[in-house]
């Protein structure tokens, strides 16, 4: 199933984007009464929606992106009515990009099943596993002698998780106020991480989960989660469910937020909540 939803978001991409300019050729060609016009609103809307997400990354969108769907559903309606020459290849396409494409992105592909299991329930102690640092390996021990902010995130191919990292660094000096250390683990090369690290400004911690054994062992490790053709850029297939949790000194974990929608991240300020409910302050 994941890798049917590894090839689907790629395909979708392509489609929207290869869509849009098919149709804008098409307008050109037959005038702005052709029924391309409702192809290229259709396609218009995925083709903006990931463009604005990587050349403005922010950590959350709406949880069933309204305005997509909604441009989506009119450029098909515009692909059946306008006047202009019949085109059951301008009325395919926009139906299957801006509705078809769409709902599937954001009901199917958008979404998780449940963990695969509960060790990172609240109450319960993080179990052991291994991340590396500068080439060398450390165990859970190392890294609870303090309260910890984890975040296990997809890498720097994913403009969510990039912005999410940023809101952190934002909050890093009141996060180290309070003695808490801030560990993001994705599975990526530290060279990839370094690069990460070095357009935030705070020194948090960039830990490297090796082949996702970390990510198994907590439950959240995702097969075939890489969109299809990103190996391509040095990235694995599989990828952490993008996770955030919260441990005390000795690690029991007293929050966990495995979100069931990768475009939905939790909120700095939660984080803050919860610290302030158990006196780590």
């Amino acid at each position: 199933m994941n890798l049917l939803k590894s090839l689907f978001v790629t395909a979708y991409i392509v489609a929207g984007v290869a869509g849009l300019i098919a149709a804008l050729i098409m307008i050109g060609e037959q005038g702005w009464t052709s029924r391309w016009l409702g192809t290229a609103l259709a396609c218009a809307g995925p083709a903006l929606f990931f463009s604005q997400l990587m050349l403005m990354p922010r950590a959350r969108t709406s949880r069933n992106l309204g305005p997509i769907r909604a441009i989506g559903l009119l450029g098909t309606a515009l692909s059946l009515l306008l006047p202009g020459p019949a085109s059951l290849t301008a009325v395919a396409l926009a139906a299957m990009v801006g509705v078809v494409g769409t709902l599937a992105y954001v009901y199917w592909y958008s979404r998780f099943g449940a963990a695969g299991n509960d060790a990172l329930a609240v109450g319960n102690t993080l179990p052991d596993f291994s991340l590396g640092e500068r080439g060398e390996p450390l165990r859970t021990a190392a890294l609870v002698q303090t309260p910890a902010l984890w975040i296990f995130y997809r890498g720097n191919w994913c403009p969510l998780c990039v912005a999410q990292v940023r809101e952190i660094a934002a909050q890093y000096r009141e996060l180290a106020r309070r003695g808490v250390a801030v560990y993001l683990v994705s599975p990526q090369s530290e060279a990839s991480s370094e690069q990460l690290a070095r357009q935030m400004d705070a020194p948090m911690r960039f830990l490297t989960d090796t082949g996702n054994r970390a990510a198994e062992a907590l439950g959240i490790k995702v097969r075939n989660g890489l969109p299809a053709g990103f190996q391509a850029l040095g990235y694995d297939s599989d990828v952490p469910r993008p996770t955030v949790f919260i441990t005390t000194a000795g690690g029991r974990i007293i929050y966990c937020d495995m979100t069931d929608n990768y475009r939905v991240r939790p909120e700095p300020a939660t984080f803050f909540t919860v610290l302030d409910r158990h006196a780590i302050v």
